[in-house]
């Protein structure tokens, strides 16, 4: 049974070429890059050698294995671990939107379908839906006739898209749209199914991530007790 993750890698802006080209190089195919700024306090970053807080960030998809390999050679080849350079991390993911959407995230790496969830006992899930730019509201309304809670909505530019058409039957753009939702494991089938009828129409693939851990969803927790 392989384990699948999502890897996020957040680096200065500086060092975007590099970091992507070593992505290309460890033929992750399907990879999710947007803009970002860090918060930390200016002492916090002399601390760690950090001369911009511009970053970008990096989601990618990794087996359990295909990460050994990767994080040795973020570690080897751009020395991550030097101060300044950048961070990374791999989620466990819980599940993905339909077979073909598995096989699109998973391509160029070995992987056994086995137990739907590393995290079994969440009460919470991170959805994430992946669609063409423009066709937000269309998920949207999709999801809230599933009973959805709000999203918020992250630009990105894609890298392997052209190959969707091969696992997925449709084309995908290179600008992104990232929909985040956190919403009840329970509830989370019958939500992904709505969005995921939309997925030739809005050119969308969805996947969930555990949460392990939540504050302010008082209003969900009343509404399912109501």
């Amino acid at each position: 049974m392989s384990e699948l993750y999502m890897m996020v890698a957040i680096a200065d802006r500086k060092l975007r070429r590099r970091f992507s080209d070593f992505f290309q190089e460890q033929r992750l195919d399907v990879v999710l890059t947007t803009g970002g700024r860090g918060t930390a306090v200016s002492e916090m970053l002399d601390y760690f050698g950090l001369e911009s807080s511009e970053k970008t960030v990096f989601f990618s998809f990794v087996t359990g294995e295909r990460w050994k390999l990767v994080r040795k050679g973020l570690q080897t080849r751009l020395s991550i671990d030097v101060p300044g350079t950048g961070v990374a991390f791999a989620v466990p993911m819980s599940s993905v939107g339909g077979k073909r959407t598995l096989l699109f995230l998973t391509a160029n790496q070995e992987f056994v379908k086995g137990e739907e969830s590393v995290l079994q006992d969440t009460k919470y899930e991170l959805l994430v839906t992946v669609a063409d730019q423009g066709n937000t509201d269309l998920i949207m309304d999709a999801a809230r006739q599933a009973h959805a809670p709000g999203g918020t909505i992250l630009h990105a530019k894609g890298t392997g898209m052209e190959r969707a058409s091969q696992f997925l039957g449709f084309s995908l753009g290179a600008e992104k749209e990232l929909i985040l939702m956190v919403v009840k494991r329970t509830d989370r089938n019958p939500i992904m199914q709505a969005i995921m009828s939309q997925a030739r129409q809005t050119h969308a693939i969805a996947f969930t991530l555990p949460v392990t851990s939540t504050a302010g969803m008082r209003l969900l927790e009343e509404d399912s007790e109501g």
